[in-house]
């Protein structure tokens, strides 16, 4: 018989508290049409604002998240801070991945492992797009390390947005109404998809859906696409890539 139940990792920063909202209602959603089932289990590092120093200092923490993970063997962990990754220098996200899961190697309890960082990536290579806009909650130069992550990696970020709100738990706060708004800031001529949210913490899926419909484009989030890759490295059925799909389960 094939496995039902699965138990989700999450790696969050301590003031995140949208990651453990909008991902479990992805999967939650995902539960209404397929068998699986299942559960989330956090770590936490220590992080209350955006800055390049408190990201950096916070990642050096995430060793030790997923050793404490891996003791509860779950089956995928998630890194759920998509500009923690990106500051840190361009690539780094493999850098990431492959020095987590070791720590769960040597914890005797090997584990796959998703950065939003890279899920957003792999996210958008998945669609097939190459030209991009995007909204971000951080400050305008960590939003431009953001863009020029994303765009060393393939794309082309033709137009981007910066709420600058550096305050973590203020960025929480953002209502995902006002996205519907925001997103009429940026220039999308030639435009193949569109990050409506390139950070886990600021809430997006109650706006996806709408704007996707609005604009006739693909629109995707970090927290979608980590979701989406999570399923992935399980084995799971996934056929839409991402998008307003995966929030009716429907995928």
């Amino acid at each position: 018989m094939s496995k039902l139940n699965y138990k989700i990792g999450q790696i969050v920063p301590s003031s995140n508290v949208t990651m453990e909202t909008e991902v479990p209602a992805l999967f939650k959603a995902r539960e209404t049409i397929y068998p699986e089932r299942f559960t989330f289990h956090s770590a936490r590092m220590r992080m209350k604002h955006v800055t390049k120093d408190e990201l950096a200092k916070m990642d050096a923490q995430s060793d030790v998240c997923a050793i404490e993970l891996s003791d509860a063997q779950v089956d995928v962990m998630g890194y759920a801070c998509l500009v923690a990754i990106m500051s840190m220098g361009k690539g780094y996200h493999c850098v990431s991945q492959n020095r987590l899961h070791q720590k769960t190697v040597e914890n005797n309890y090997p584990t796959a492992i998703v950065t939003s960082a890279g899920a957003l990536v792999e996210g958008l290579k998945a669609l097939g797009v190459k030209k991009i806009a995007l909204v971000a909650p951080y400050m305008k130069p960590l939003t431009q390390l953001v863009v020029d992550y994303i765009e060393d990696q393939g794309f082309v970020v033709k137009d981007w947005v910066a709420l600058e709100v550096a305050d973590n738990l203020k960025v929480a706060a953002l209502d995902p109404e006002n996205l519907k708004t925001i997103y009429k800031q940026l220039d999308l001529t030639d435009v193949e998809a569109l990050v409506l949210s390139a950070c886990v913490q600021m809430p997006s899926l109650a706006a996806v859906d709408d704007i996707e419909k609005e604009i006739n484009i693909p629109v995707t989030t970090a927290a979608i696409c980590t979701t989406y890759r999570m399923l992935k490295e399980l084995g799971l059925k996934t056929h839409v890539p991402l998008g307003g799909a995966l929030l009716s389960g429907n995928y």
